[in-house]
């Protein structure tokens, strides 16, 4: 699979662009455990132009994890050129264009999801998008903004028409966030569609080796991302990975799983500081499949997600590895 230049190889496996999730120490954990290709966190086009301190600490690109693709939305199409622009020069592969963020703060103001229900003002922001920087432009969507509009097989189309070079298609309306499950069918009818020439890449519920492989043989899209089930398990990317390459499964051991989870919690504060890189880092310790299952566990969970300094939180930390889950190792 090719996205302009970028040669990704048979059925790349890609790390879905996730708001305080994706930041630069967990996308090169992915890219090193089999990742094809990474995703920044969305950077606000709007906050991008006022040089937002936050925002423009996204661009930041470390040479080891490349491929990478930096996304951007907005809703108007003038920030959007110029945020376009000033991706560009922060060196990505790709510029990924968000057309699919379900949050009421995105979508509900118009943005990511919510210009499903502009479909004009998307395909504006789009050719426009794609005339102003010389390095691909992809496109990230969902299926239409509820049950009643799934536009997509007509959208990728259209999209393509504008100028990109691949197009991502979670399969989900907005309406259903993450609820129930992804619609591969819709999926597959917009890789059917002959008229559709531009890489497809599909995305929703890849959460393990055999699903993904499902993704390329029944609904034959190009390529497949994952997002929510990498969140504390970086490890997905080598199980799916070798599964795709057709080699034998080589999961992790518990102690390289939490080797991996330090590095992410120290790189964390190395990268913020002690206090807000804990918090960050909370997030991927409270859906670490890790921790699913072990019984009597509660208190010592709260205690974990409660830490508030590297100290108490990696005594914790050993006490689970050592006390508790060694036996499975």
């Amino acid at each position: 699979m090719k996205i302009g230049n970028i040669d990704l190889g048979p059925r790349p496996v890609m790390l879905a662009p996730m708001e305080d999730v994706t930041d630069h120490s967990f996308r090169l954990i992915c890219k090193e455990l089999g990742a094809d290709m990474v995703y920044t966190e969305f950077v606000s086009a709007d906050a991008l132009i006022r040089n937002i301190s936050a925002t423009t600490r996204k661009l930041h690109i470390d040479s080891r994890e490349r491929p990478t693709a930096i996304q951007i939305y907005g809703r108007e199409t003038d920030p959007m050129v110029e945020a376009a622009r000033i991706v560009e020069e922060a060196g990505p592969d790709l510029l990924d264009i968000n057309f699919g963020c379900p949050v009421k703060k995105v979508a509900g103001k118009g943005a990511g999801a919510g210009m499903l229900r502009d479909i004009p003002k998307m395909l504006e922001i789009t050719k426009a998008v794609v005339k102003a920087v010389k390095i691909p432009v992809t496109v990230k969507t969902r299926l239409g903004w509820d049950h009643d509009s799934r536009i997509i097989v007509d959208l990728a189309e259209q999209l393509q028409d504008c100028g990109i070079q691949a197009l991502t298609v979670h399969g989900r309306t907005r309406s259903q966030m993450y609820t129930g499950q992804a619609d591969w069918e819709m999926i597959a009818r917009v890789k059917d569609n002959p008229r559709l020439t531009i890489p497809l890449i599909g995305n929703g519920d890849i959460t393990t080796p055999q699903r993904a492989v499902e993704a390329f043989d029944r609904y034959g899209v190009d390529g497949v991302m994952i997002g929510r089930a990498s969140i504390g398990a970086p490890w997905i990317f080598n199980d799916v990975s070798r599964e795709l390459k057709g080699l034998p499964p080589q999961p992790l051991s518990n102690t390289a799983k939490f080797r991996l989870l330090r590095r992410q919690i120290t790189e964390s504060i190395a990268n913020i500081d002690e206090h807000r890189g804990i918090l960050h880092i909370r997030r991927h310790l409270a859906a670490s499949p890790l921790f699913k299952g072990i019984p009597n566990f509660r208190e010592t969970r709260i205690a974990m997600l409660r830490a508030d300094t590297w100290p108490e939180l990696d005594a914790i930390l050993n006490h689970i590895e050592t006390d508790i889950l060694s036996t499975n190792d």
